[in-house]
């Protein structure tokens, strides 16, 4: 059963204690954990990351906004990698945007006027490959789970690192996003992301 997020509520996790309180009170955050072998507080961290990706995005605060992320096992997200982009393995994580391009532009407008709440996409991150990738890179799961999940949101909000530049400015702002909780550059070591 999915864990709804209350984004008022301060996270016991003392990594993120100073995100935006109050700027999203319509925000409704769905985290299900299939695979529950991450040992923090994945539902205070994802509600204060998300806000403050949101904020760092200049999202208007009165927009209604949903969000659905899922913690699953590799099994689970090798079959979502391979039914969705034909790699038959497990990644990281992967996101499916509800609303892409310029639409949501066209969206987050109409929430600003009371139109309906965006929905703003789905989030799926595979614990274990979480726990495998921060043993190897030597960072904090944690830490690692932090930068999977705003690189992911990030992409619900069409950033894209296809191309050279593209991927550049997606960086820069997971590492800005990341160092406002003194998270190192998720990129000083090189990994696989796929």
């Amino acid at each position: 059963m999915p864990a709804k997020i209350d984004p008022s509520e301060d996270p016991s996790s003392s990594i993120i204690g100073q995100a935006p309180s109050g700027a999203y009170p319509d925000l409704e955050i769905e985290v299900e954990i299939v695979d529950p072998s991450l040992d923090f507080n994945i539902e205070g961290l994802t509600g204060t990351l998300v806000r403050t990706v949101l904020c760092a995005e200049r999202i208007p605060g009165n927009v209604a906004g949903e969000l659905y992320v899922r913690i699953v096992s590799n099994g689970d997200m090798q079959l979502l990698n391979n039914e969705h982009r034909g790699k038959d393995k497990p990644t990281n994580v992967l996101s499916f945007q509800a609303i892409e391009g310029e639409n949501l532009e066209d969206a987050l407008d109409a929430a600003t006027k009371n139109g309906p709440p965006v929905h703003f996409g789905d989030i799926i991150v595979a614990a274990p490959v979480v726990i495998e990738e921060a043993a190897q890179q030597n960072k904090r799961q944690m830490h690692h789970f932090a930068h999977l999940l705003v690189h992911g949101l990030l992409h619900l909000l069409n950033y894209d690192h296809m191309e050279d530049q593209e991927a550049e400015l997606m960086e820069s702002r997971e590492r800005a996003i990341l160092a406002a909780f003194d998270i190192a550059d998720p990129y000083a070591t090189e990994h696989e992301h796929g």
